[in-house]
Order: C-alpha cells, then structure tokens, then sequence
C-alpha cells in the first residue's frame, strides 16, 4: 500500500466519521429540543398542580363551613321541629279529649238503650240498637281516620315550612 492510498482510505475514513457527526450532532439537536419541549411541559404541570392544591384549600375550607353551617341549621331545624311536635301533640291532646267526651256520653246511651231493649224484648229495638253501636264503631273509625288526614295536613304544612325556611 502506498501513501496515496492510505490518504485517500483515510480521507474516505474521515468523510465518514464526519458524516456520522454531523448525524449525531443534527439527532442531539432534536433530543435537546425535545428536553426543552418536556422540561416546559413539567413547568405548566407544576404551576397546574400548585393552582389546584390552591383551589383544594380553598374547597376544603369552604366544605368545612358548609359542614358547620349545615351542622347549625340542621339543629335549628331540629330545635324547630320538636317545638312543631309539641304544639301539634298538644293540639292532638286537646281534640281527643273533645273527642272522648261524646264517646263516654255516646256509651251511656248505647248502655241505655241495651237495658230498655233487654227489658222490652222487641227484636226491632235490638237490631236498632246494634245497629246504633255499629253506626258509633263505624264513626269512631271515621274519625281515627280524619285524625290520621290531620296529621298528614299537619305532617305537609310542616314540610312546606321547612321548605321555605330552606330557600
């Protein structure tokens, strides 16, 4: 081999070598474009992750006074309902006592028209009287169940209360 030869390996050795440079100079480029690109995207992610820690406080105090302030009205309006319940429990005490007095006075009656028909003995006035004792069963009934439409009265106006005192 001469030294012609060998310059001109050499020189092809070179030419390569600096090709392969210029390749790995041009891929460094793009993968220091790319870090750049990325270390950007951890900054946003960052000023992101720090707004939303910020937003989280500021949720959670707001929860918490939400929890306290539900907390206060949630026994106003327990405090509320329970006068409520007195009120219509003392107005159910004084309409049964209304009520039971004709009841007792209803029962004297039927106590006495049982011992003029026993006395009598006239069918008529027995099936009268049982007829009479089924008509007093048949209102007692009646005004258990006017009694039960009461409270639901009651129970709703409760309930349309307690929603305007929520708006």
């Amino acid at each position: 081999m001469t030294n012609a030869e060998t310059i001109s390996k050499l020189n092809a050795a070179l030419k390569t070598l600096i090709k392969a440079y210029e390749e790995l100079q041009n891929d460094n480029k793009d993968l220091q474009n790319r870090i750049t690109e990325l270390e950007d995207e951890v900054l946003d992610l960052e000023e992101k992750k720090e707004e939303l820690e910020l937003n989280k406080k500021e949720l959670e105090g707001k929860l918490s006074d939400l929890d306290s302030k539900t907390q206060e009205d949630k026994s106003n309006i327990d405090s509320m309902l329970g006068k409520i319940e007195s009120l219509l429990h003392s107005r159910k005490e004084h309409s049964s006592s209304v009520n039971n007095k004709p009841k007792e006075e209803q029962n004297t009656v039927n106590d006495d028209n049982k011992k003029e028909n026993s006395s009598s003995g006239n069918s008529a006035l027995d099936n009268f009287s049982n007829l009479n004792i089924k008509m007093d069963k048949e209102d007692d009934k009646s005004r258990n169940n006017n009694d039960e439409e009461d409270n639901k009265l009651d129970f709703n106006r409760m309930e349309s209360l307690l929603k305007s005192f929520n708006n």
